[in-house]
C-alpha cells in the first residue's frame, strides 16, 4: 500500500490549484478582483500496483466567491514528466522525501484512469487520504454493468462545464468515465434515478465541517 509521508512540499497542492482552477473550463468565476481560496474538503487514494505513481482524489473547497464551490480534483504525483501530458500538468513541487513531482490532472493520467475504473468495479481497495496502510471504507464502488475484468485503454478526455469526460475501450465495449467536478450533497434518491453502469461515491465536508456524500465519478455506456 502507499506511504503517506509527512513531509513538506513547496509550493504545497493548494498553492498549485490556487493558480491552476481558473483555468479550468468547470471552474466558477468568484467575481472581479477575487482570487481563489482553495482549502481541503475530503478526499481518499488509490495504490498504483506498480508502485510507481500517486494517485490521489481531492476534494477542494474555494471559498473565494459568495458562496462556497466545492471542486473534485483527481491528481497523480510522478517522479519524472509524463509523455504527451503538458497541457494536463498542474505543476511541480519539491517533495522532501521524494524530490521533485510532476503533479497532473488525473484525468489525463492513464494510471489514474485505470485504477478509477477498477474502483467502479470494485476491484480496488479505496485508501485514507492521509494515512498510510489505512483502507478507507467509506468510498464505495457499485457496478451493474456487462463484461469481465481486463485492460482499459483511454481513447480521449473531454471537459465540459462541471464534468471530464474520459472514453475508454474496455472489455466489455466503449464506456464513458465520468468525472464530477463540482461536488454538491447527493439528493435522496439519486441512485434510483440516474442509473449509470456504475460509479464512486465519497465523503467530504461543508464549510460547517457537516460530512455529505456525492458522486465522485461515474460510468456510462
Amino acid at each position: 500500500m502507499a506511504v503517506v509521508h509527512r513531509t513538506t512540499m513547496t509550493p504545497d497542492k493548494l498553492e498549485l490549484l490556487a493558480s491552476w482552477l481558473p483555468t479550468q473550463p468547470w471552474y466558477r468565476d468568484p467575481g472581479p478582483g477575487r482570487t481563489p481560496q482553495p482549502a481541503r474538503a475530503g478526499g481518499f487514494r488509490l495504490d498504483d500496483p506498480q508502485g510507481e505513481v500517486g494517485i490521489e482524489f481531492m476534494a477542494v473547497r474555494d471559498d473565494a466567491g459568495d458562496r462556497p464551490v466545492t471542486y473534485h480534483v483527481p491528481l497523480t504525483y510522478r517522479g519524472a514528466p509524463l509523455d504527451g501530458a503538458e497541457h494536463a500538468l498542474v505543476g511541480t513541487s519539491e517533495h522532501g522525501v521524494l524530490g521533485r513531482r510532476w503533479i497532473y490532472d488525473g484525468a489525463h493520467d492513464p494510471v489514474l484512469v485505470e485504477r478509477l475504473y477498477a474502483l467502479v468495479r470494485g476491484e480496488a481497495e479505496p485508501q485514507a487520504q492521509r494515512e498510510s496502510d489505512t483502507p478507507d471504507p467509506s468510498v464505495t464502488g457499485w457496478y451493474a454493468g456487462p463484461g469481465e475484468p481486463g485492460p482499459i485503454t483511454v481513447l480521449g478526455v473531454s471537459a465540459g462545464p462541471e464534468t471530464t469526460d474520459v472514453l475508454v475501450q474496455t472489455p466489455a465495449g466503449r464506456q464513458n468515465l465520468r468525472v464530477r467536478r463540482i461536488l454538491r450533497p447527493a439528493p435522496a434518491g439519486e441512485d434510483a434515478t440516474e442509473q449509470p453502469l456504475g460509479h464512486v461515491t465519497a465523503e467530504w465536508t461543508l464549510p460547517d465541517a457537516t460530512s455529505v456524500r456525492s458522486r465522485y465519478a461515474d460510468l456510462r455506456a
